[in-house]
């Protein structure tokens, strides 16, 4: 691939606009595409984020996703920090691309996202992308239509404050996402496109980066300027290095979006992405208890040894054991009960199966109570009215674009 003939944000803190390919590193992470086994930290010097200081981590309200650092790096979080301790406005920006159901890794930043709501009053903004995930995937807009109306059942149960929530859907909010993204993609031009993402098979998709800047700003263009935090799993990094350069050259009244990066929930079959667009198989939201237990204990890598006379002998390796790893991400919040448990699986005391039964046990919880809020959801069209943006918060955002509300002349 030729080298751009221009980049993002060409400071010296901003990243580098190398393509994410394979390279001697031997693993690929996209927005569109992850392989390999990843090097979190070499990611860090591909993307040009900073890893979380303990001092940072301490300051966010507390939660397991940030205390065991499985989001672990970042950028300009301490203008988010700073925002959020005295009360300023501040925003968290957390999309969801509705090309199938949603399974455990897809709502863990939501849930991330609704602590720091209650934590500290942030605002949060849930887009979904159904126009790239029609342009990404081999589907039709009826089929895309019915995973983004059952996807927003599983936002809407997540319990995000109305008050504070806006909830956008790209077709059906193409009044204000339209206008703003052309406006934001006059200052995106082909070479970073392809320096950032790679060749993209449509001009749809090269198009989409404008879209996703535009969710990125929207808490700014709705309500002045405000630091925004962006809380997404690395392979979602090179939308917001887009947005934070379109922001730099765009004379809008905005700040460049922070991040906040996550490792992947691993799946079953390993570490590595937890996906459902593959053959994998996934926990997904609307699972039922003997589901969850018999894709966990049917699927689920183990770091036991090949033998019970062994395991008990040697123990087991909790790092690479998935049911343990879900555990440690989110499951059990308790980091004394998390060490004892780790600690019995080295020892061989706590076996493999009963580690799996464990996982089965809380991860069943958690969907209990997702599931229930998600039955308790009257009509679609009345549960999202709430959170949809205002006719006014529409007008502001699009005169803050110095995009034209009416005809003229």
């Amino acid at each position: 691939m030729p080298e751009p003939s221009e980049t993002p944000d060409s400071t010296a803190s901003e990243p580098s606009t190398e393509p994410n390919r394979p390279d001697s590193d031997a693993f690929t992470v996209t927005p569109y595409a992850v392989d390999g086994e990843i090097d979190y930290e070499k990611l860090l010097e591909r993307f040009g984020a900073d890893p979380l200081t303990d001092e940072q981590i301490n300051r966010f309200p507390d939660h397991p996703l940030l205390r065991r650092r499985t989001f672990y790096a970042g950028r300009d979080v301490d203008d988010y920090l700073e925002a959020a301790a005295v009360g300023d406005p501040h925003a968290i920006v957390t999309g969801r691309g509705p090309s199938g159901a949603m399974h455990l890794g897809h709502v863990l930043p939501l849930y991330l996202a609704k602590r720091f709501q209650r934590a500290t009053g942030a605002t949060v903004y849930v887009p979904l992308s159904d126009d790239e995930k029609f342009l990404a995937k081999d589907q039709s807009f009826d089929s895309i239509g019915e995973h983004t109306r059952e996807n927003l059942r599983d936002v809407l149960a997540v319990g995000f404050d109305p008050e504070r929530t806006r909830i956008v859907v790209d077709t059906a909010d193409a009044d204000v996402v339209y206008p703003i993204a052309v406006r934001l993609a006059k200052h995106l031009t082909p070479a970073t496109v392809e320096a950032v993402y790679g060749d993209q098979d449509t001009v749809g998709l090269q198009f989409y980066p404008a879209v996703q800047a535009t969710h990125l700003l929207l808490p700014q263009l709705v309500a002045g300027r405000q630091p925004t935090l962006v809380p997404i799993a690395v392979d979602q990094d090179p939308h917001v290095r887009v947005c934070r350069d379109v922001a730099a050259k765009e004379a809008l009244p905005v700040d460049k979006p922070g991040a906040l990066l996550g490792r992947f929930l691993p799946g079953l079959e390993g570490p590595g992405k937890m996906s459902s667009s593959g053959g994998a198989p996934s926990i997904e939201l609307t699972d039922d208890p003997e589901s969850v237990a018999e894709t966990i204990r049917t699927h689920a890598y183990t770091g036991s040894r090949a033998t019970l006379a062994e395991h008990r002998e040697k123990g087991g390796d909790p790092t690479v054991d998935v049911p343990f790893q879900y555990l440690r991400f989110f499951f059990e919040p308790d980091d004394e009960e998390l060490e004892r448990i780790a600690a019995d699986y080295r020892a061989g005391d706590l076996l493999s199966g009963e580690l799996k039964e464990l996982a089965i046990e809380r991860i069943s919880d958690f969907l209990a109570d997702h599931q229930r809020r998600r039955a308790e959801l009257g009509s679609l069209e009345t549960e999202l009215e709430p959170y949809r943006l205002t006719d006014r918060e529409r007008r502001r955002a699009l005169e803050r674009a110095g995009v034209p509300t009416g005809l003229e002349g």
